[in-house]
């Protein structure tokens, strides 16, 4: 295996942990009872579709390390558009990644979206590491806010930027809890908050897969004219069931990604 690929994740990995909270005690929380391991199922990125920084953009850095397409999700009702990769090797997380139809928002809205892009360094999305570069542009709290009452995904990409928005810890490869009701209930008697919008598992075997989320915790974040907590990144579970030819189902619902999404947004939906 290529280990340039283990070392991008891995950095992933810790930007990730530092708007995220909770998830370095509840990954402690299941290697403990688990040897140490808990494998992560996929990361999730977002982004806008506007052609420096589109969806094709963002997965080139995984595409270059053997990353092949594996499926297409429309989300009509948040404009979005979203594309799975997943590697040869299975022991590597898949990559999930989405994109904001910009023209499908107000004319204000598009117009602040690409005065963010226009601050860009035309040479820095060709790094590999752009990915998980953060925010690449200035950004002021009455920007924010009015992205904001527009779509809570054009706001958060405009505030933190390019990182994992979440990692995903994969139930098939726990001994101990080994189903999503038993690991939602472990984690809500932690004090954990969990995603409830459609409940708190999404999906269900006949999908062939269910996934629960937290919610993300606020965090801090520097804006041009002060700072603000909003919401950062959550940490999500799936469970995978066997399709027609015996393998475990490596796609996604998009009628529960639908639902997975609101994990960061600022207001209950």
């Amino acid at each position: 295996m290529d280990n340039t690929i283990h070392t991008l994740l891995q950095a992933m990995w810790e930007d990730y942990l530092e708007l995220a909270p909770d998830a370095r005690s509840i990954h402690d929380l299941f290697a403990a009872s688990n040897n140490g391991v808990v494998v992560n199922d996929h990361i999730a990125l977002r982004t806008y579709n506007l052609p420096r920084v589109n969806l094709g953009v963002i997965a080139s850095a995984f595409i270059d390390y053997g990353y092949v397409e594996g499926g297409d999700y429309e989300f009509p009702a948040r404009k979005l558009f979203a594309k799975h990769f997943q590697h040869p090797d299975p022991k590597l997380p898949k990559v999930f990644i989405s994109e904001l139809l910009v023209e499908e928002l107000s004319e204000q809205a598009q117009k602040q979206i690409s005065s963010l892009i226009d601050q860009i360094p035309p040479e820095a999305t060709q790094s590999p590491l752009f990915c998980y570069s953060g925010r690449p542009w200035q950004l002021d709290t009455n920007t924010y806010d009015e992205l904001l009452a527009e779509s809570e995904y054009a706001a958060w990409v405009a505030a933190f930027g390019y990182r994992a928005n979440h990692f995903t810890v994969s139930i098939n490869h726990l001994s101990e809890p080994d189903n999503i009701t038993a690991l939602n209930s472990l984690l809500q008697k932690h004090g954990y908050v969990l995603n409830d919008t459609g409940g708190l598992v999404k999906g269900s075997p006949d999908v062939l897969l269910e996934q629960s989320s937290t919610m993300a915790k606020k965090v801090t974040v520097d804006f041009t004219d002060g700072v603000r907590e909003i919401p950062g990144c959550f940490y999500e579970f799936a469970k995978r069931y066997p399709a027609g030819d015996g393998n475990l189902y490596q796609g996604f619902v998009a009628a529960s990604a639908d639902k997975i999404f609101t994990s960061t947004n600022t207001k209950a939906e």
